[in-house]
Parts: C-alpha cells; sequence; structure tokens
C-alpha cells in the first residue's frame, strides 16, 4: 500500500514548480532532468551551461540530506533489489526519454505550464503507460 502524503507532496510540488521557473528566469532553459544531465556528458558544446546542470544535478542529490538535517528523519526510499529489472527499468525509461524529446519533468512540468501541445501528448502517454503498467505489476504479475 503507499502512504498518502498531501502535505509533502505539496511542498515538494511547489519546489519542484520554483526550481523550474528559477532555472527559466536565470538561465533560460527548461527543467529536463534528462537535458540537464545530457549537458553534463561528453561531448560537451561550447556555452552548454554544464556549471548551471552541474548545479541542478547537486541539488538533486543534496535535497535528501537536507530535508534529513532539517526534519531530523531519515528519507526512506524503496528500490527495488532486483537488478535485471532495474536495468530493463532504467533502459526503457531512457529509451522513453529519447523517443519523446525529453523526460517527465521537461515535459509535464515545464512543457504543459507552457501549454505544449507536445507536451501535452507526452504526458498523457507516459502517465497512461505508468498506470498500465502498475496494474500489471501489482494486480497480474504479483509485485
Amino acid at each position: 500500500m503507499t502512504e498518502f502524503t498531501p502535505f509533502s507532496s505539496l511542498i515538494g510540488g511547489a519546489l519542484i514548480g520554483l526550481s523550474a521557473v528559477l532555472l527559466m528566469a536565470l538561465d533560460g532553459r527548461i527543467a529536463g532532468i534528462s537535458g540537464i544531465a545530457t549537458r553534463l556528458l561528453p561531448p560537451y558544446r561550447e556555452g552548454a551551461g554544464s556549471l548551471s546542470a552541474l548545479a541542478f544535478v547537486a541539488g538533486l542529490v543534496c535535497a535528501p540530506f537536507v530535508v534529513m538535517a532539517v526534519t531530523g528523519q531519515p528519507v526512506l526510499q524503496t528500490v527495488s533489489s532486483n537488478l535485471p529489472l532495474m536495468a530493463i527499468a532504467g533502459l526503457l525509461v531512457g529509451f522513453g526519454a529519447n523517443l519523446g524529446g525529453g523526460c517527465t519533468s521537461g515535459h509535464a512540468v515545464c512543457g504543459i505550464s507552457r501549454l505544449s501541445t507536445r507536451s501535452i501528448v507526452a504526458t498523457v502517454t507516459f502517465m497512461a503507460t505508468a498506470f498500465v503498467t502498475v496494474f500489471v505489476v501489482r494486480h497480474m504479475v504479483g509485485g
């Protein structure tokens, strides 16, 4: 059973929105994690904003430690111990982000807020796929 956490979710959503707005306002870039992470990998392009990309990714990595320092409680995250399944899932997510021309954060958070038709279609597609996947895994496969 997944725990319902409306207050934490509201704060997290507001922080994601704030970071997306700040990145757009200060760097003129969309806050799509796949695009940001790509700027940190070779081949490097001149003026690609790798410093802001590094800061953004560092913020993602450091955020749980900040939450622990502020709340005094550990951040709980459940990750599957099935490494082949995790590898396949990672490859499928990477393939989907490449095929869709961006990731969930770029399309759902930034694209929909800009009323991008392409982002709306991409978001509906990956949300429908996620719903079907969770249903199949939880109710048919028994994961």
